[in-house]
């Protein structure tokens, strides 16, 4: 390892973690958060929920089976940085395109190894997220300090509309007509609700209600995407103009969303739910069920007008993880159902929101 280029990360509270680089040299910055996943690191890298964030993976060898670009979740990578403990560079596994660092390299995406991931995962827990960059140069501690008071703070730019399709995408369908309001939307969403034998029309975020009421969907959806739900005004009131007027689903910011749009109000987790292993509890019956999560806001239940129902809790810190409004005909969650990666206990979402707004 001591013939690999040296690469420094650096956090807004000032510490420097020296490691090595894989992948793209260079300078990136962004949110520092961690994912909890044993496995799934393509689809990871792929989501568009992570778009502006440097993910950190707890568990320490990653790249063991390589770069499987069939399992994407979106056109690409959408990290804009990796720090990883051990980097595999020898991936096994007859599916592998490419080892990692050679896909983070095509993709012009900085990957740190040999970081101390249990102690930086163990800073995020308890002092939150928090900015900070990756650089393959070597700077001063005050230059590298100088530096970190620059980052843009990406819960204030418009990341929705970098991630969004610019066009719609249609998956054929005998069943019912559903759209998805694309603010980030993984490829597995769609997927999953076209198996069921729907057609699916994705349309880009910045879509009026007008042209949605137009389409005549059975079932709009507002998918998950990146950023501070609150920041999306333009979302907020579609959403809010849709009301009433066709069901609505909601998956993890598009749940957000449709709380905001109801009245409510959303805050910051100090360190978010990042990982396949969060277990939720139905509050309808009673059932546990293991999650895939990737998100750093949750809804404010206790803001939410009395029609609307908390059907699904987080059992690690009780956060709100559903909502349901049978009088507007509403049905969303904070988790993602789709998996990709994660256990696939939630797939039966797809089809019990399409049975509680339809029926």
């Amino acid at each position: 390892m001591n013939n690999k280029k040296k690469a420094y990360l650096v956090l807004q509270d000032g510490t420097i973690l020296q490691g090595y680089s894989f992948g793209y040299e260079g300078y990136t910055e962004g949110e520092v958060v961690f994912n909890t996943g044993m496995t799934g690191y393509q689809e990871i890298l792929t989501d568009p929920s992570y778009y502006g964030q440097i993910v950190t993976m707890t568990y320490p060898q990653i790249g063991n089976y390589g770069a499987i670009t069939e399992d994407n979740e979106s056109k690409g990578i959408q990290v804009r940085g990796f720090i990883v403990k051990e980097y595999c560079d020898y991936p096994n596994n007859y599916r592998n395109k490419m080892p990692i660092g050679d896909y983070l390299e095509k993709n012009r995406i900085i990957g740190i190894e040999g970081i101390d991931t249990r102690a930086l995962t163990k800073k995020i827990r308890n002092s939150g997220t928090m900015l900070g960059f990756i650089t393959t140069e070597k700077f001063e501690k005050n230059k590298f300090l100088n530096q970190i008071k620059n980052i843009n703070d990406i819960n204030q730019l418009d990341l929705v509309n970098e991630v969004t399709s610019k066009k719609e995408i249609v998956y054929d369908g005998n069943n019912l007509n559903i759209g998805i309001l694309d603010f980030g939307m993984k490829y597995s969403i769609a997927k999953n609700i076209n198996k069921l034998g729907h057609k699916v029309t994705v349309i880009p975020a910045l879509s009026s209600s007008e042209l949605i009421i137009s389409k005549k969907f059975d079932i709009v959806l507002l998918s998950n995407g990146p950023g501070d739900p609150k920041f999306y005004q333009y979302a907020i009131k579609t959403a809010g103009e849709l009301i009433g007027k066709l069901p609505l689903a909601g998956i993890c910011l598009g749940h957000q969303i449709l709380g905001l749009a109801l009245g409510g109000r959303t805050y910051k987790l100090k360190f978010g739910h990042r990982g396949s292993n969060h277990p939720v509890k139905n509050l309808l019956d009673g059932k546990v069920w293991i999650s895939t999560q990737n998100h750093g806001f949750a809804v404010d239940v206790s803001s939410l007008p009395k029609n609307v129902e908390e059907i699904y809790i987080n059992l690690n810190d009780n956060t709100n993880e559903g909502l349901m409004c049978r009088e507007k005909k509403i049905y969303s969650v904070q988790f993602h159902p789709e998996a990709g990666p994660g256990p696939y206990d939630c797939h039966y979402i797809f089809q019990e929101l399409i049975n509680n707004l339809l029926n």
